[in-house]
Order: structure tokens, then C-alpha cells, then sequence
């Protein structure tokens, strides 16, 4: 586990950035093999089973979010220890993480299974897009216990400060899930269900990758179960239940524009479905620094070089802002470019645009967002980023999706601007809080930072 030592020592830019690409890369394939299933879709089937993919990732999105929010808990425990020189206490928490995701996974995949069809209707799909959408969940939720296989897997090796395992792992995900994607949808024109097949097989392979290397390396052996497993499994639910409930109740407010937008019809809510996935690749570094930066202020704060923290948080935020700056132009004067990349249906095109104008106003505010988040995550203060991150999704932007929708004539772009508007009160809680509240200096032998 050499890696770990250069987000503590050596310079700060260059050893956060060297950490940080990984991540970026990772993300960034991860996205496109998403795009992709939309990408082919658009352009092989029909606007129902674009729908149908739209609207069904929307759900699995929501799943994901909550399940890496929940695996940060383990990204800062081993982080903490690895940077405090505590490196033979990581297997232990490595095994608390693996029997609370085997478990979860699996009442995820049951709870989908049994009330699909409740779901689906709850999700307010377009008549249309019901088949699709149905089938596209159900394929999908029989693959949860591998997607949350690989996403735990991809949070434990960045606490152990290896970046690029994750990359290697998604990187033949995403080969795997083309080749798929045009056998299925292209070739047997399989439509949302060839999507959702090809997303399953992509994990498992990404899962056999990691699986591999954790035995080559000796990361877990459960022949050796510690006694601190269920000790470490609680510390991990500790860090990582805020965290996964802010990421899943942001999942939901947007997963409530594609609710409110589906009553609109079938051209809404592609349009819908297409910005979503474009805003994967317009938010991939500010969310990549928020991951690494988590990561790089856990390992500091343990080895305790707050100095170092705030510089790390600094260059975050200043490479985050440029790129925001840089798709904030793009999304709103160049959009039907972006949109006419994944569909031919000229309304869907010129919707998405529209709804893409109010997403580019947020990409100019995220990354003060996202990489606070990241800095307290790292901390250790996750109760804190939960908190905010349900007044930015509940009390803020689900109420102003819901008033905008209202307005008349009813517009995409009107409905897209509650979300850079909870954005920037966010923003000014989140400064507040760090102004305000010092970093809590880690007690000596505390298994985990103070939340």
C-alpha cells in the first residue's frame, strides 16, 4: 500500500491531480458506458425505449448514489487508518464492508423485484414506455448485487489510495458494455431490455477485475475474521449512512423532475433523460475532486497536517471552477449540439437544449458544492454534509421543481432552474459551516473522526 504516501507527502497539486485523474477517468468511462446505452438506443430503437432507459436509469441512479454514499464510510475509515499508520486494522474493515453491502444488495434487489410494477407507476411513465421501462428495471435490478459489488470495490481500493484499479475495472466494463450494447440493441434490436443486459454484464466483468487483484494482493482473506469486523461495520454505517442518505435524497429530487416531466408526455421526458446523462460528463470533475479530496483530507487529517488539508481544498476548488466555467458555456449557448449526439428526434433535441440551459447555470456553482462536501467527508463531519444535503434536496429543490412546473406555459428550462437555485443557498450554508466551525482534531486511538 505505497501508494498512500504521496497524498501525504511531496507536493500538494501534483499529488492530488496524480490521484485525482484516476478517478477522473474512471468516472468518465463510467458515464459513457451509461451514455452509451442511451447513445445506441437513441439512434437503433425507438422514443420508447429511450424513455424506458431514461426513466428506469433514473431509479438505478438513485440505488448507486446510495450505495457509494454508504461505501465513502469505508473510504474515510481506511483512509484514516492508512494515514494515522494504522494499515493492519484495513482488512477488518474491509470484511464489515463486504457483509453490510452483501446484505443491503440484496434487499435492494428483492425490494425492486417484488413492487416493479408499483414502481413504474410511481415513476408516472408515459403509457408508451411502460413495457420498456418494466422490463429495463427488472433486468437491472437482478444485476444490483454485482453493481454494488463494483462500486464498494472501486471505494475501498481509493481508501487504500489506489486510484487506478477502479480505472483498469471500469475501463473493461465499458469495453464490454459497448460490444454488448451493439449486439444486443443494434444487431437484435433488444431495445431498453438489451441496455439493461449489457449494464449487467459490463459490472460483472468489472467485478471478476477486482475480485482478482483483491486475491492476488491478499486485501481480504476471510479465513482470518477478525473480532473487529462488526465493531469496524458499525463505524463504517456511522460515516457512511448521512452520506448516503444525502447522495440518495439528491438522487430523488431529480428523480422527481423526471416524474413531474413524464406527465408531460413521451418528448419531455426523453429530453429529460438525455440532459441527465449529458450532465454526467458537464459534473465529471468537480464530483472526481470531491471523491479524491475526501480521500486526501481523511489521510492528512489522520497523519494531522491540516495545513496541507486547506491547500488541497483550495486547488480543488480553482481546477473545479475552470472546468465549470468552461461547460457552463458550452451547455447553454451550444446545447442542441450536445443533444443531437444522442437522439435524431428533432423535438427531443430542441427540448433537451432548453432543459440543458438551466443545468449549465449550475455547473458555474457545483464545484463550491461539491468540493466542501468533499473536504468535511473527509473530516469526518458527514452528519453535517447529510444535513445539508436534505435541506439543498427536500426543503429546497423538489418544492421549486414542483412550483415551476406549475408556471405557464410549462417549460423545461423554467423547471431546471430550481436546481442552480438550491445550488446557491447551499452554497452559502456550506461556507458558513466551514467559517465557522474548525476542524475537530482527531482523538488519539478513536477508531473514527467526529462526526
Amino acid at each position: 500500500m505505497n501508494q498512500q504516501n504521496d497524498l501525504i507527502h511531496g507536493r500538494i497539486t501534483s499529488s492530488l491531480i496524480k490521484f485525482t485523474m484516476p478517478i477522473l477517468f474512471a468516472l468518465f468511462l463510467q458515464t459513457m458506458y451509461g451514455m452509451v446505452d442511451l447513445l445506441i438506443v437513441g439512434n437503433f430503437g425507438i422514443v420508447a425505449d429511450v424513455s424506458g432507459v431514461s426513466t428506469g436509469s433514473q431509479l438505478m441512479t438513485l440505488i448507486t448514489s446510495i450505495c457509494t454514499g454508504l461505501a465513502t464510510g469505508a473510504t474515510i475509515l481506511i483512509g484514516q487508518k492508512i494515514g494515522s499508520g494504522k494499515d493492519k486494522e484495513v482488512p477488518a474493515i474491509i470484511q464489515g464492508t463486504t457483509i453490510i453491502f452483501a446484505i443491503v444488495s440484496i434487499l435492494a434487489m428483492a425490494g425492486i423485484l417484488v413492487f416493479i410494477d408499483q414502481i413504474v407507476l410511481w415513476l408516472n411513465t408515459p403509457m408508451d414506455a411502460i413495457n420498456q421501462t418494466t422490463s429495463y428495471l427488472f433486468i437491472c435490478a437482478i444485476g444490483i448485487p454485482m453493481i454494488f459489488s463494483y462500486n464498494v470495490l472501486g471505494s475501498i481500493f481509493r481508501g487504500l489510495g489506489d486510484s487506478k484499479t477502479p480505472l483498469t475495472a471500469v475501463g473493461i466494463a465499458c469495453i464490454i458494455n459497448i460490444l454488448f450494447d451493439l449486439i444486443l440493441i443494434a444487431g437484435f434490436d433488444m431495445g431498453a431490455s438489451g441496455a439493461a443486459i449489457a449494464t449487467v454484464f459490463a459490472q460483472i466483468f468489472s467485478v471478476i477485475v477486482c475480485i482478482i487483484i483483491i486475491k492476488k494482493r491478499k486485501i481480504l482473506n476471510f479465513e482470518n475474521y477478525s473480532k473487529q469486523t462488526l465493531y469496524y461495520a458499525k463505524d463504517i454505517l456511522k460515516l457512511g449512512i448521512p452520506v448516503a442518505l444525502q447522495s440518495g435524497l439528491i438522487s430523488i429530487s431529480f428523480l422527481t423532475i423526471t416524474v413531474i416531466v413524464n406527465q408531460f408526455g413521451i418528448i419531455f421526458s426523453a429530453s429529460v433523460g438525455l440532459v441527465e446523462k449529458l450532465t454526467g460528463i458537464i459534473m465529471l470533475v468537480p464530483i472526481a475532486f470531491m471523491q479524491s479530496l475526501s480521500v486526501f483530507v481523511a489521510q492528512n487529517y489522520g497523519a494531522q497536517q491540516y495545513d496541507r488539508i486547506k491547500k488541497g481544498l483550495i486547488i480543488s476548488f480553482s481546477i473545479s471552477c475552470v472546468f465549470g466555467m468552461i461547460m457552463a458555456y458550452i451547455g447553454f449557448f451550444h446545447g442542441e449540439m450536445l443533444t443531437n449526439i444522442f437522439s435524431n428526434d428533432k423535438e427531443v433535441i430542441a427540448a433537451g437544449a432548453i432543459y440543458l440551459k438551466a443545468y449549465a447555470i449550475d455547473t458555474l456553482l457545483v464545484p463550491c458544492v461539491f468540493c466542501l462536501s468533499g473536504y468535511f467527508n473527509g473530516c469526518g463531519k458527514t452528519f453535517f454534509v447529510m444535513i445539508q444535503g436534505i435541506f439543498g434536496s427536500v426543503v429546497l429543490r423538489i418544492p421549486f421543481i414542483l412550483l415551476f412546473s406549475l408556471v405557464e406555459p410549462v417549460s423545461l428550462f423554467n423547471i431546471g432552474l430550481a436546481i442552480p437555485i438550491s445550488t446557491a443557498i447551499q452554497i452559502v450554508i456550506c461556507v458558513i459551516y466551514y467559517l465557522k466551525s474548525p476542524m475537530v482534531k482527531l482523538e488519539p486511538n478513536s477508531p473514527c473522526l467526529d462526526i
